[in-house]
């Protein structure tokens, strides 16, 4: 029986027709997720316009590039901070920009010292005064601590404390009742790694910053009927003073600028995040490198492993203390 001879086109298998087909799907695929983030920063920008931010710590570090980023991005400022010169300093860096494509807006300054509790509550009174509202408050501030627990006194770690989880938390309660009525309201804090894993030598810092996790943590389920995100950015080493502004078991400034510290991020790009995370209403963010992300997944999945690691290292700082 004579079988006609089939051209090569038509003997195209349907897995051949399948494979082609994937390449407009791709394609699709690209454009629609293209358009989300087009959207998403849209969306982001006109959040971030005309917001009233609140940085805490701004006159150095991460709140000083914060406030930058935010006043570029149209943001009202509320600075704060206990060096009234370098506040004014700062609003004075930020008048002098010229940005075209964004309406700026004068900055405002309120001095007072996060760890004193009344001090937060009169500042808190009068950063409404001043602004009439609070769209996103940023807790920045902080101390450091370097030291070995046997030799701190507990005044330190109460002085840690004090600036690293309890002033941002009494400035945060001072300000809910207003997002509340208004039902509008972001609160962001600027966490650590530390807040996740603990690291030798630095028991007064992380346990605040674990302390500072877990209170958000809780907000962030408390503030959801109320429509008011919470943001818990935790960020690992920043080339910043907060190695050098650190206090010791004595209460004296340690005064060194740690190699992890000078080799860390710098605070332009760790801000650049923030601002991201705070546009986009991320819930957390860690903003490390590879080695403390892994660090921390390590503490939950195989904690045997990560202590005897923690261990080692506390032998080794130990070795070179006494060397």
């Amino acid at each position: 029986m004579f079988v006609p001879f089939r051209r090569r086109a038509d003997r195209v298998k349907p897995m051949d027709l399948t494979s082609w087909a994937i390449f407009p799907l791709l394609l699709a695929s690209i454009g629609v997720y293209g358009l989300y983030k087009l959207l998403q920063k849209l969306r982001s920008g006109a959040y971030l316009q005309a917001a009233v931010v609140v940085i805490t710590g701004a006159t150095s570090g991460l709140g000083k590039e914060c406030a930058k980023v935010f006043y570029a991005a149209g943001s009202h400022l509320v600075l704060c901070g206990r060096d009234e010169e370098r506040l004014k300093d700062l609003v004075q860096e930020l008048n002098n920009m010229r940005l075209k494509s964004t309406q700026l807006h004068k900055p405002h300054m309120v001095i007072f010292d996060l760890s004193d509790v009344e001090a937060v509550n009169t500042a808190a009174k009068e950063i409404l005064h001043l602004a009439g509202r609070v769209d996103i408050l940023i807790n920045n501030a902080g101390i450091s601590y370097r030291g070995t627990i046997l030799d701190t006194k507990v005044s330190v770690d109460r002085m840690v404390m004090d600036t690293n989880y309890f002033g941002p938390v009494a400035l945060t309660k001072a300000l809910l009742p207003s997002m509340i009525k208004n039902r509008r309201g972001h609160v962001v804090v600027i966490s650590s790694v530390q807040g996740k894993i603990s690291i030798p030598f630095r028991s007064a810092y992380s346990a605040s910053k674990h302390a500072t996790q877990a209170f958000f943590d809780c907000l962030r389920a408390e503030m959801s009927p109320y429509d008011i995100d919470v943001t818990v950015v935790n960020p690992g080493y920043i080339k910043t003073n907060l190695s050098l502004n650190a206090v010791t078991g004595d209460g004296s400034g340690y005064g060194v600028m740690d190699k992890n510290t000078a080799d860390g991020r710098t605070p332009e790009e760790v801000a650049q995040t923030v601002l991201r995370a705070v546009g986009e209403r991320r819930k957390e963010l860690l903003v490390a490198g590879l080695v403390p992300t892994l660090a921390v997944y390590l503490r939950t999945l195989a904690p045997t492993l990560f202590f005897s690691i923690m261990s080692a290292r506390a032998k080794k700082e130990r070795k070179l203390k006494d060397s």
